[in-house]
């Protein structure tokens, strides 16, 4: 018989950082899935990319089994490392707390393309940059 999909669980989680402790321990201890063996599972796939925030999709099956699917970081995380600051600004139209270049965005836009809804890079682009100007950062020509 066919694994039959119990759940869905949705958590971002540190790159290369996971513990089962909240906010793992919480999403799946209640579908009775092995947590300790996601935690290192997730940390081998994502050593690479430690600090970085990464939003992981999580399958449960009803035999207790699971798979996980990882997508690309958070647009707002990225950003944050190309202008290199700690967070974006409180009022992004009076207050600018850093900047970002278009090729910065070109590259940022090829992380995400997979995850965007845009027909091409260059208006996967012009979506990264209203993320970029929502948090108070300006975009260099």
């Amino acid at each position: 018989m066919a694994k039959q999909l119990v759940a869905e669980v949705k958590v971002q989680i540190p790159g290369g950082a996971a513990t089962p402790a909240p906010p793992v321990g919480t999403a799946l201890g209640p579908h009775g899935v092995n947590i300790g063996q996601f935690v290192q599972q997730f940390n081998d796939r994502t050593k690479d990319m430690a600090g970085t925030t990464i939003p992981v999709v999580i399958s449960v099956y009803n035999d207790r089994s699971f798979d996980f699917i990882m997508k690309s970081p958070p647009a707002a995380v990225l950003l944050k490392q190309a202008a290199q600051i700690a967070k974006g600004s409180g009022n992004p139209k009076k207050n600018k707390v850093g900047k970002v270049t278009v090729a910065q965005l070109q590259e940022i836009a090829k992380t995400k393309f997979a995850d965007l809804n845009a027909p091409d890079i260059d208006q996967a682009a012009k979506i990264i940059a209203g993320t970029a100007r929502s948090m108070g950062l300006e975009v260099e020509k």
